[in-house]
This record gives C-alpha cells, sequence and structure tokens, in this order.
C-alpha cells in the first residue's frame, strides 16, 4: 500500500501488476486457526488463488459502478457543517493515469475510475452527499487533507500508528502484498517456501522487510535464505519472472491483481500482511476529531450488510482484501522505533 517504504510513506509505482487470496492472523491477515510455521503464524486458507478473479476489467468511461443506498440516520450523525454543504470532497491518487485497479483514468482518458473511485460514491451514497473526486499526487493527499482542501482522502492509504497521531480512519480494506509467479508455481505459506528460492523485491520497502525477516527465520531453522533480487522498475520484474531468471515477486496485491487479469501469463501464489506482523487495513483518512470517521464507518458497514461493498471490491478482483466489518482507528503499522523488537 502507499506505505510501502519501511520508514516513510512512498508512492506506488503506476504497475500493471497484483492477485487475489484471503489473508491471514500475523503473515497473511486476518483469518482465524493459524497453524505455526517456525516463529510465523500462517494460515494454509490465505494461499492459492482460491478466489475468482474477473476475466477481464471495464475500463470504460460509461462503465456502472455499484450504488449505495441513502440510510437517513447515518447521515444525521454527519457534523451539521458537511450536512449543510451537501458535498463530500475526496481526495484521490490517480494523477498522472493513476495505478489500475485503485484510481486510475477511464479509457477516455480523464473519468477517474478503479476501487477507490468506487468506494467514494458508495460511502457518498449512503452518507447523501454528492462525490466530488479530485485526483492528485501522494503528497498532496496529505497537504489537501491538512488545509482543508479535502474532507477525506480514499487513496490506498495504510492505517499506521504514527499516521494516526495526526487523522482518524475508517477502514474498508485488508492491506495486502503478493507473491506473484509463473503459473503452475507452488503456494507460499511461509519462510520455508520461500527457502532457497529468487524473490524479486523493491528496495527499501515493507515487502523487503518481512523477506529479510523470513530469512532471518529461514537460517535459524537450518534452511537456505532465499536469494533477494532487485530492478529498476516494473517492466524488469516481469520479464525476469517470464524467462525464469526469478522464481517470485513480492509486490503489492491490488497491482498484482490487475496484472494477472490483463497479461495472463502468471498467478498469485500466496498474500502477506503490508504491516506485518500484524494485520494491514487500508482507511478512509480525515483530519483528526472533525467528526467524519465514523459516519463513514457506519456507512462501510451499512453497505458490507447490503451487499453493495462486496460488489466493488469483486469488480476489481480484490474480495480478498475485503474486510468483515470497519473499524475507527484499528492498531494499525507500528512506529519504525516499535519494531526493532519484534
Amino acid at each position: 500500500m502507499h506505505h510501502s517504504k519501511t520508514h516513510a510513506p512512498a508512492r506506488r509505482r503506476a504497475l500493471v501488476v497484483a492477485a487475489a487470496v484471503l489473508s491471514t492472523v500475523g503473515v497473511l491477515g486476518a483469518c482465524a486457526d493459524p497453524v505455526s510455521t517456525g516463529t510465523t503464524q500462517v494460515d494454509p486458507k490465505a494461499l492459492g488463488d482460491s478466489k475468482v478473479l474477473p476475466v477481464s476489467f471495464d475500463t470504460s468511461a460509461g462503465a456502472k459502478r455499484p450504488e449505495g443506498t441513502l440510510h437517513p440516520q447515518i447521515a444525521a450523525t454527519l457534523p451539521a457543517d458537511v450536512r449543510a454543504r451537501g458535498t463530500l470532497v475526496i481526495g484521490s491518487g490517480g494523477a498522472g493515469g493513476g495505478i489500475p485497479p485503485l484510481a486510475f483514468t477511464a479509457d477516455d482518458n480523464k473519468t477517474p475510475i478503479g476501487v477507490e473511485v468506487d468506494v467514494a460514491h458508495l460511502v457518498a451514497d449512503i452518507l447523501g452527499l454528492k462525490p466530488d473526486v479530485q485526483t492528485t499526487s501522494w503528497e498532496n493527499l496529505f497537504i489537501g487533507i491538512d488545509s482543508g482542501k479535502y474532507q477525506v482522502a480514499i487513496s490506498n492509504v495504510g492505517v499506521s500508528e504514527e499516521r494516526k497521531e495526526k487523522y482518524d480512519f475508517a477502514t474498508y480494506r485488508l492491506g495486502l502484498h503478493a507473491f506473484e509467479a509463473r503459473k503452475g508455481s507452488t503456494p507460499v505459506r511461509g519462510p520455508a517456501d520461500v527457502s532457497g528460492q529468487k524473490v524479486a523485491v523493491g528496495s527499501g520497502t515493507l515487502q523487503e522487510a518481512i523477506l529479510l525477516r523470513w530469512n532471518e527465520e529461514n537460517e535459524k531453522a537450518g534452511r537456505p535464505p532465499a536469494e533477494l533480487v532487485y530492478y529498476q522498475g516494473t517492466t524488469e520484474y516481469y520479464l525476469a519472472l517470464d524467462s525464469g531468471r526469478i522464481d517470485l515477486y513480492l509486490g503489492p496485491n491490488p497491482t498484482a491483481t490487475y496484472h494477472v487479469v490483463t497479461a495472463g501469463k502468471t498467478q498469485i501464489v500466496g498474500t502477506v500482511s503490508s504491516s506485518f506482523p500484524i494485520p494491514g487495513k487500508v482507511g478512509v483518512l480525515t483530519k483528526k476529531g472533525n467528526g467524519l470517521a465514523t459516519p463513514i464507518s457506519d456507512a462501510i458497514n451499512a453497505a458490507i450488510a447490503d451487499g453493495s461493498y462486496g460488489k466493488v471490491l469483486a469488480r476489481w478482483g480484490l474480495t480478498a482484501e475485503a474486510v468483515p466489518a470497519s473499524e475507527v482507528n484499528p492498531a494499525g503499522l507500528p512506529k519504525p522505533t516499535e519494531t526493532s523488537d519484534q
């Protein structure tokens, strides 16, 4: 997710990458009854291609998005000035063409589309507000929230303890990274499954930190570590994967999903929490204490209950990232100083 860097937020590269699977406790997300693999908790149900991906994505400007149903009781809990204005101004990171399937530009080269845009419209529908989605750069999302230009940001923002000091979150997706491999490859359940394999990963990312941790576990167990491989850009990663020079590529799950569907050469063989060792969560971000987080969380829960939320995620192949309920300010990615003894 957008907190891919180990010690600072980072913009995601505009990849056409990605995948789908469930998540697990500890390593792979948030399922029950994990089994122990060394010191890592892994749920085997979170592996493989257990979720059916779309055959293709409709990226036309006129494609119909799932609609939300107005909930007057939830809308009544909005701050009075927001109700009076009748508009929800949403910052989205879809500038410069965006990152499919999160927020990007439709075939007409101007209409914002993607799972984040759909979530924005869904929340606004339920709250009885008109959505005003404004695309911007990742850095300017936070500047826009701080200045009041945007009331909320819906742009794959991961919940972190550091961000919670300044912002409120209403969660709506799990944050997952995905292991992408050639078709027919074996599942990745934990450290033992990457032992001795060549795994491509971005330098300085949370994904790299996870693999380094797994390598420590492999070495403690007497297994060969994974060989980490680095390239300059996405094209190089996929050329290496296609040619067999690497066995796996660990990157953001949404972009991996999009790549799996659009390229048709690879599959997702496992996922890992973006906030490892705790379940990573993505949230609608808003200025702390402005009264928007709880109504937005309630709206997301209403969408979960009526099925419209599930339709949004399924439309973009991200059912694997569905949350059972929206939460306000749950535990997030620990601060760097808090991870040193983990």
